[in-house]
């Protein structure tokens, strides 16, 4: 069993430091945070064998248990800063967004929409959202709290809806060309006004066209450095788009504020087997400098495989 878990630790360390971005590694890249469990119980496996008394191969098994722990310090490194609090010291005023993929309107919008009022969430980006969702929003009162908006929702059972609702003003808003949309909108105005990039690129089941529209959400990003990038991004912060997005200055909502292991997807039994628990975070709210994250946390929503994600931000200047 230490061998197989040195095995899976080992691949997935080693698609991690070779940026894997084609065929299946793709979709092993989002396992590497669990390369962390696995190092640890091939450990004390190894350490119980060591301990044994009469054990032969006691050195090699050292040598083993020692590697072991080099791969789990560097995983360590990797996933440690999710567990401290670095945002920097802001005292300008607070804005709360909260992304969820409502699943091409299989999820709970009404509920969606409960949750987003519940945690007194200010910009609301709805990804895979319907005509049918927006329907039951607004019979719930979703003009009254959130009466801005910018998108376009879409009929149930496609997956290229995506709407910014909000309850500040909204500025004119430009299509970013990914085949699911995304949005570049300015939120309100004067001092307090952001810039929000909503995006949902393509899912990594086709490599290239995952590849390309990160590229383009990476170019828009450089050349219209947004305030925030929020949405679902179909990929984790160890996927190499991910790493050269924040690259680009910057930080996710979940490190910074030290919000630890918060995985998105798959939710409510509708990934690849329907025992498997999220156990991926690809749905992110990304902040540059001018915003710092407070605390973030995981929304459960019924009907859909993504958690919500709720940010709290406070302006830094």
């Amino acid at each position: 069993m230490a061998t197989v878990l040195t095995l899976v630790a080992g691949t997935l360390t080693a698609v991690r430091i070779a940026g894997s971005e084609d065929g299946p590694w793709v979709q092993a890249v989002a396992l590497v945070p669990w390369a962390i469990p696995a190092c640890a119980a091939a450990l004390g496996l190894l350490l119980l064998a060591i301990a044994l008394p009469g054990r032969r191969h006691v050195r090699s098994l050292s040598f083993w248990a020692a590697a072991v722990v080099g791969v789990l310090a560097l995983h360590l490194v990797w996933w440690g800063p999710m567990l401290v609090d670095d945002a920097p010291e802001a005292d300008g005023s607070g804005l709360s967004v909260m992304t969820v993929n409502l699943f091409q309107g299989e999820g709970d919008s009404v509920q969606a929409f409960a949750a987003a009022r519940a945690h007194d969430v200010d910009v609301l980006v709805l990804e895979e959202v319907t005509v049918g969702d927006v329907v039951r929003m607004d019979l719930d009162g979703l003009a009254d709290t959130y009466p801005y908006s910018i998108g376009t929702a879409r009929p149930d059972g496609l997956t290229d809806g995506t709407v910014v609702f909000s309850r500040i003003p909204l500025g004119p808003a430009t299509r970013v060309p990914t085949i699911m949309q995304s949005w570049l909108v300015d939120v309100g105005t004067g001092d307090d006004a952001v810039t929000l990039l909503a995006v949902h690129p393509a899912a990594p089941v086709d490599p290239p066209t995952w590849r390309r529209e990160h590229a383009l959400i990476r170019a828009v990003v450089a050349d219209r450095h947004p305030d925030l990038v929020v949405g679902d991004f179909n990929a984790t912060l160890d996927h190499l788009p991910m790493r050269r997005l924040l690259a680009l200055g910057y930080a996710d909502a979940t490190e910074q504020s030290g919000g630890g292991w918060q995985p998105t997807w798959p939710s409510n039994g509708l990934g690849p087997a329907s025992w498997l628990p999220p156990f991926a975070q690809i749905d992110h709210v990304l902040v540059a400098s001018s915003l710092a994250a407070r605390h973030t946390q995981a929304v459960e929503i019924t009907g859909t495989d993504h958690r919500g994600l709720v940010a709290y931000l406070t302006h830094t200047s």
